[in-house]
């Protein structure tokens, strides 16, 4: 296994100064933001597929520096109502896959997307009851009508450019948990799999540990994210809470680097269960943690996860 990290947490910077940075941390892998909502301040998709110049710039500044590039990144909405965001969002994710294939990256990672409840809506509408049975017949028409559809044709795409498509379970898009992205995979192919935030789960109260072996080889990539569940406003209010990320002491819940949110024996139960699936690669750090700054939090997450992560290869079973 290895330490990677979502290098948008560094976006301020220069790419070069960047990369020598979390190379001089400690890790082996960058993930890459190419548009959309985590930007492009590292990566302009379109000038590095039209210009051979900035492309051999860009390829050689990571792997010169012997990083590897774990996935590119274009976390968006292609299925938002508004024509004019879809459009633009599914354009930055075609454009990513063809860098990808460019690259020789074989991972690209986005969201499921949400769509509206009818054509004339201008906003997405996640579902999360059954009734009235008005929400069952919003799901039904998602999926049917928006969701298999345009997933369908995006994993052909894929496919085509031997790239993977890594959807991260998140709420708010139609696929938040292991049993919608094993929906979507099962109606649109495996070009279609997970990158698996543990982050995203623990707030909704789903075991992380259980997640990955219902997932299995449907895990094609990893983010390295905590949460803190606070037990006092969850068992008031419960775990849905729309108050802003940065009223941390009223939430149910907040973002932490690895290991303030759950302790070692998690994360070493964590990585060994992903190596007993057969998921033996890169760790992405993805640093939202607002009680601190990124560079503690990001450092702080480098070593934590240097005591727990597997490095080494499985050897044979000498006393068996």
């Amino acid at each position: 296994m290895k330490i990677g990290v979502f290098l948008v947490l560094f976006q301020q910077q220069p790419l070069e100064k960047a990369l020598d940075y979390v190379k001089e941390i400690g890790v082996d892998a960058v993930e890459i933001g190419c548009g959309n909502y985590p930007g492009d301040a590292h990566c302009k998709v379109k000038e590095l597929l039209e210009d051979e110049k900035k492309f051999q710039f860009f390829k050689k500044a990571i792997y010169g520096r012997g990083l590897e590039i774990s996935a590119l990144s274009c976390h968006g909405n292609p299925l938002h109502p508004q024509s004019s965001l879809s459009t633009k969002h599914r354009e930055v994710q075609h454009n990513t896959i063809l860098l990808a294939e460019k690259l020789g990256v074989e991972r690209v990672i986005t969201f499921s997307g949400c769509p509206g409840a009818s054509e004339s809506d201008i906003y997405p509408n996640w579902v999360t009851c059954p009734w009235p049975d008005d929400f069952s017949k919003v799901v039904k028409w998602q999926w049917e009508e928006k969701v298999i559809p345009f997933w369908k044709e995006e994993a052909k795409f894929a496919k085509k450019h031997k790239v993977k498509i890594c959807l991260e379970p998140h709420p708010g898009f139609v696929v938040y948990n292991p049993e919608t992205l094993l929906k979507l995979r099962e109606a649109v192919g495996e070009s279609i799999g997970a990158n698996l935030d543990p982050s995203h789960l623990f707030w909704q109260g789903i075991d992380p540990i259980k997640a990955v072996r219902e997932l299995g080889t449907a895990i094609y990539h990893i983010h390295a994210k905590d949460t803190k569940i606070d037990s006092i406003n969850t068992s008031v209010n419960g775990v849905l809470d729309t108050k802003p990320y940065s009223e941390e002491i009223k939430r149910s819940w907040i973002f932490r680097t690895v290991g303030y949110g759950h302790s070692y024996d998690f994360w070493r139960d964590f990585v060994s269960t992903l190596r007993l699936i057969g998921y033996d690669d890169v760790l992405s750090i993805e640093h939202e943690d607002s009680l601190m700054s990124v560079n503690e939090g990001f450092k702080k997450a480098v070593k934590f996860l240097k005591e727990v992560i597997i490095e080494e290869s499985k050897t044979k079973m000498w006393w068996a």
